[in-house]
C-alpha cells in the first residue's frame, strides 16, 4: 500500500504530548481590573468639538438617529476647520490635559499610601439583613424571615 507507513507518521505527529505545557490563559482572564477611582483619561481637541457639534447638529436634524452619521458629519466639519477656528478646542483640550495630569498625580499619591481605612462593616453591604446567628425561624416579633431581605409577618 501506497501511504502505510505516512499514516503511522501522521498519528504520532497528532498525538497530544503528555508533558505538554498548559494552554495559556486569555488575555481578558489575565488582565487586571481597572479601578473605577482612577481618573480618566482627557477628551482630545475633535472630541472637545464634537461635544458641540453634536449639540447643533441634534438641533438641526432632529429626525436623524444614528450616531455613524452624526460622526461621519463632524469629522468632515473638523477637516474643513481653519487652526483658528480649532484653536478653542485645543485649548480646551490642553486644559483639560492639564488637570488630568494633576489629578493622576495626586492619584497615584494616594495610591502609595496605601488603601484608606474602611469601616469595621465595610464587607457587608448597607442593604444586608444583619441576622448574625443565621437562623431564619420566627423571632420573637412573629415574623418569619425565608429570604436574607424579606420577611413576611
Amino acid at each position: 500500500m501506497k501511504g502505510g507507513k505516512s499514516k503511522a507518521k501522521a498519528d504520532n505527529k497528532l498525538a497530544v504530548k503528555k508533558n505538554a505545557p498548559a494552554v495559556k490563559k486569555s488575555a481578558k482572564a489575565t488582565k487586571a481590573a481597572k479601578d473605577p477611582n482612577k481618573p480618566k483619561r482627557p477628551s482630545s481637541a475633535f472630541f472637545v468639538f464634537m461635544e458641540d457639534f453634536r449639540k447643533s447638529y441634534k438641533s438641526k436634524n432632529p429626525n436623524n438617529k444614528a450616531v455613524s452619521e452624526v460622526g461621519k458629519a463632524g469629522g468632515a466639519k473638523w477637516k474643513q476647520l481653519s487652526d483658528a477656528e480649532k484653536a478653542p478646542y485645543v485649548a480646551e483640550a490642553e486644559k483639560r490635559k492639564k488637570k488630568y495630569e494633576k489629578d493622576i498625580k495626586e492619584y497615584d499619591r494616594r495610591q502609595a499610601e496605601g488603601p484608606a481605612e474602611e469601616d469595621e462593616e465595610s464587607d457587608k453591604s448597607k442593604s444586608e439583613v444583619n441576622d448574625e446567628d443565621g437562623d431564619d425561624d420566627d423571632d420573637e416579633s412573629g415574623e418569619v424571615c425565608n429570604f436574607d431581605l424579606l420577611c413576611f409577618k
